[in-house]
């Protein structure tokens, strides 16, 4: 399969750093990218994982980090949490001291493990949004916004752009714990800002919306918020429209992407809008360095046309945050480095934007969201555009949501 074969590039690039006591200090660290490339989270994880290794290959290319090299282990996990136990236990045997599942079900099975051993755990816009809370999940690292602060960035460019008093928002998801998950949120954001808000539920996979629309469309809204993800985005879009909403006053979840307007019609989806997690483009400066130094040079992990894409940047941007960690890891921690330490290096970014790639975050041992920040960019019928600055909104209603669910895992553990 082309994801296996691709991993082979990226350890390759981390071979030959010497025996001995030398090798035990230069090692390559080694991250566990171990993720769902047949089953359901196809519609991402190719693009994403590419953007991973194509930037571990670039620091790679630029000699690493205090002379450490870093390994991809890339394996397949289907979305099962038992194939992802076998592949984490598989990887942590062969030194693995950060992991990425890239898969609520995976990640979730895992929680309780990757903590027992002390090794970090990435859960960036999947997984537990009460992970956030360092307190009670010190080795989970959500890094980007929750579900939660997304739906509380959409929320507030809708009070930047109209106000919020007495209208009438749809909220219009995937019948799941994920589709459900900003519902909280936006009940409490209601009360407070004055604006009515209605739950339209349409059955997994989400290929057939039609009479949900039709009940949309009866309730009027003023604008709508779209909660799903894969090609269930793109229906909800297209039959949105075809409901008489206004392209403009539609909002998505983090995972709406080009492709998804392509399917739409890139004409017709022009106004359509969706949070931000990163850039996306090949203008940022990370972007160009990982085509001069690795994709041109023909080491890329992947097609050339997937660099610059929402997923891929986003994947490159986990990679940013992690070897950030690592960097300030082995400064104040020294080598050789593992999970403890890593999760050290963690907490103690701050103001990381990834070269403008992504809005500044700042993990604290209390905080281990990053801060929650995204913005909304709206697509011109070519591209994503912002609309909006960088920034985190409601932190406060965040924070309730994430303390509730962490003082409930505790209870239950």
């Amino acid at each position: 399969m082309n994801w296996l074969r691709r991993t082979t590039r990226v350890m390759a690039l981390a071979a030959g750093l010497g025996t001995g006591a030398a090798m035990a200090q230069d090692a390559p660290i080694k991250f566990g990218l171990l993720q769902d490339f047949t089953a359901v989270y196809t519609f991402v994880s190719g693009e994403y994982n590419q953007g991973q290794q194509d930037y571990l290959a670039l620091v790679n290319a630029e000699g690493g980090i205090d002379g450490h090299k870093f390994e991809a282990i890339v394996r397949d996990t289907g979305n099962q949490p038992q194939r992802g136990i076998e592949a984490y236990n598989r990887a942590r045997e062969e030194g693995a001291i950060l992991f990425d599942f890239l898969s609520t079900p995976v990640s979730r099975a895992l929680v309780d493990q990757a903590m027992k051993d002390k090794v970090v755990l990435i859960t960036a816009l999947h997984g537990r949004g009460d992970a956030s809370d360092g307190t009670v999940f010190p080795y989970v690292f959500p890094m980007m916004a929750t579900y939660w602060s997304q739906a509380t960035v959409l929320i507030k460019y809708l009070e930047d752009n109209g106000g919020l008093e007495g209208k009438k928002i749809a909220l219009v998801h995937i019948d799941s714990p994920f589709g459900k998950e900003p519902l909280p949120v936006l009940e409490d954001l209601a009360g407070q800002k004055g604006f009515e808000l209605k739950a339209f539920p349409y059955p997994s996979p989400g290929n057939e919306q039609s009479a949900t629309w039709s009940e949309v469309r009866r309730y009027k809204p003023d604008a709508v918020l779209i909660w799903g993800a894969g090609g269930g985005q793109s229906v909800s879009v297209r039959e949105g429209i075809r409901n008489g909403i206004d392209p403009e006053n539609i909002l998505s979840v983090v995972w709406l992407a080009g492709t998804d307007a392509k399917n739409v019609g890139a004409d017709v989806m022009t106004g359509v809008k969706r949070f931000e997690a990163v850039s996306s483009g090949t203008d940022p400066a990370i972007i160009q360095r990982i085509l001069e130094k690795v994709v041109e040079p023909g080491n890329g992990a992947g097609d050339k046309a997937n660099v610059g894409s929402s997923y891929y940047n986003i994947g490159v941007a986990t990679m940013a945050v992690a070897v950030e960690a690592a960097r300030l890891a082995l400064e104040s921690e020294g080598a050789p480095l593992d999970g403890t330490k890593l999760k050290a290096g963690f907490e103690q970014i701050k103001d990381f934007d990834a070269e403008g790639l992504m809005p500044e975050i700042t993990i604290t041992p209390e905080d281990h969201q990053g801060g929650g920040a995204g913005r909304v960019s709206r697509w011109n019928g070519e591209a994503w555009e912002p609309v909006s600055d960088w920034g985190a909104a409601y932190q406060d209603i965040v924070r309730k949501e994430i303390e509730d669910g962490a003082k409930a895992y505790e209870g239950g553990n």
